[in-house]
């Protein structure tokens, strides 16, 4: 995989300065157009042997372009915030806008590559990069122009290399210690490399070995290759799609649907409702407070038909809780900046860390929600959601979350009744809308959804709860003691918050 980078490329200074001012020009010239057309980022990821020139290679594509329209991000050991979440999550939190260039000094690749490096088993470090794998394939698929330079040296050039560095007093601060150390791990380094990159080579974002020890040569060869990439996704007549021709769901042949099966009415009275509430929001506030939340963090997601009930829910788990644990995030159609990234990244950032609970009202479902049935996202990109959306959670349960899913339903007939009742109410008038009048109008296309939605990602780790909404008190109190049975199974508390069962008659 490296021999075509040991074989000692070098480029003369008199060629590398007749070919530099126009390729200068002509990054330029691409990156405005880049940045007008606002179709797409880039994503420039650099790595490779130490000494093989890497940060003059960033500092290189800084000088030769427009550095006001990079954001050049590098990355060392996570610090306590990073460690709290998802190991991905600093990393989309850097992600580069449409129209714009994004450069990783240092990435995920550094995360897997040097915790195998440092002893760490060969399934971890495959596992992170089958993480790597889905990261890239998604972006890929929103349109991100992903590209990975591996910048090589042999360790003979390696070495003399630092020898050099540590020589002149003026450039001797560039060796440090952990570059000698990872000279002494070369052939372990150079291994660990080989594997992966030969597991993330893909169509959609291979990876360019290059020479490193000739700096002309190293220069060139990247700026070629930056020009030639962004030249190939401009001359497109449009901007870059995945493939549309999808499969189609099929429904089910009786038309039986899954929210047909709930019994959508469930007697609870008020006076009962006062009782279980009051316990049931002791028991939680217990839970989040217990030592062993600390390990932990929460995601609760709260979808259902319009005028369902979902802030009422919310609002009775918030009222247990302390408010320094918390954040409410109401979701809505994403803002400019939001749709310039990829579509999940507005939802990684908002991921709780560990002994804080985050509630969505509304959530990453829109896209095979609201999106689906209205056209704002076409088939190919609602119908690979289900696969990027049980990522996402996946990758907050390994980490320790706990993340609980419900939809709450009520009928038409119901639906109806509260939307007039929002209407004649003053201060309920702001809850009802035209838009919830015309999704009103789409109540079967609406229906179906929420049942593909619910076969294609509820899973055992993180599962859908359906809540049967036509009365209100028996909503809340369901979703409420899903959420303590939910922590307590976590916690190894089962059974010990609960209040004791009334004695038989």
């Amino acid at each position: 995989m490296f021999e075509s980078a040991e074989i000692g490329h070098v480029i003369d200074k008199s060629s590398y300065k007749a070919e530099e001012a126009a390729l200068r020009e002509a990054l330029l010239d691409v990156q405005y157009e880049l940045k007008q057309r606002a179709e797409f980022p880039v994503l420039i990821l650099i790595h490779g042997m130490d000494g093989a020139g890497r940060g003059e290679t960033l500092n290189q594509i800084n000088e030769w372009l427009d550095p006001r329209l990079i954001h050049t991000a590098a990355f060392d050991k996570p610090n306590d915030d990073a460690r709290e979440r998802p190991w991905m999550w600093r990393y989309w939190r850097e992600l580069p806008a449409k129209g714009r260039i994004g450069m990783f000094f240092g990435s995920y690749y550094s995360d897997a590559m040097f915790d195998r490096v440092g002893g760490g088993s060969r399934d971890a470090y495959d596992k992170k990069l089958f993480d790597i794998l889905r990261l890239e394939r998604m972006l890929a698929n929103d349109g991100v122009l992903v590209l990975k330079f591996w910048l090589h040296l042999t360790r003979d050039s390696q070495k003399k290399r630092f020898k050099a560095l540590e020589k002149d007093p003026a450039t001797a601060w560039r060796v440090r210690d952990v570059d000698w150390e990872h000279y002494e791990q070369y052939e372990r380094i150079k291994k660990s490399a080989e594997h992966m990159m030969r597991l993330t080579n893909t169509a959609y974002s291979p990876w360019l070995v290059v020479d490193g020890e000739d700096a002309s040569y190293r220069s060139l060869t990247v700026g070629r290759a930056l020009l030639s990439a962004l030249q190939q996704r401009l001359q497109m007549d449009h901007a870059w799609h995945p493939r549309s021709d999808v499969a189609p769901i099929t429904p089910p042949l009786d038309n039986k649907l899954l929210l047909e099966s709930l019994q959508l009415d469930q007697d609870m009275s008020k006076d009962d409702y006062r009782v279980k509430l009051e316990a049931l929001q002791g028991r939680l506030n217990k839970l989040t407070r217990h030592p062993k939340f600390a390990d932990h963090a929460m995601v609760l997601v709260f979808e259902g038909n319009d005028a369902a009930g979902k802030g009422g829910a919310i609002r009775r788990i918030t009222q247990s809780l302390d408010a320094r644990r918390y954040r409410v995030v109401p979701v809505a159609a994403p803002s400019d900046e939001e749709r310039a990234q990829p579509w999940l990244w507005r939802f990684w950032r908002q991921v709780p860390g560990k002994g804080k609970v985050t509630l969505y009202d509304r959530s990453w479902y829109g896209r095979v929600l609201v999106e689906r049935v209205e056209g704002f996202a076409g088939p190919a990109d609602w119908m690979r959601a289900y696969y990027e959306i049980n990522d996402f959670e996946h990758q907050l349960h390994d980490n320790g979350a706990i993340v609980l899913k419900f939809w709450l339903a009520i009928s038409a007939d119901e639906q109806l009744a509260r939307f007039k009742s929002r209407e004649e109410t003053g201060f309920k008038r702001f809850k009802i809308t035209e838009e919830d009048w015309r999704n009103r109008d789409k109540w079967d296309a609406y229906k179906v959804a929420v049942c593909d939605m619910v076969d294609r990602t509820s899973t055992s780790a993180v599962p859908w709860t359906l809540v049967p909404a036509n009365n209100k008190y028996y909503a809340r109190i369901k979703v409420l003691t899903t959420v303590c049975e939910a922590l307590e199974a976590r916690l190894g508390e089962k059974g010990k918050t609960a209040p004791p069962a009334a004695p038989q008659k």
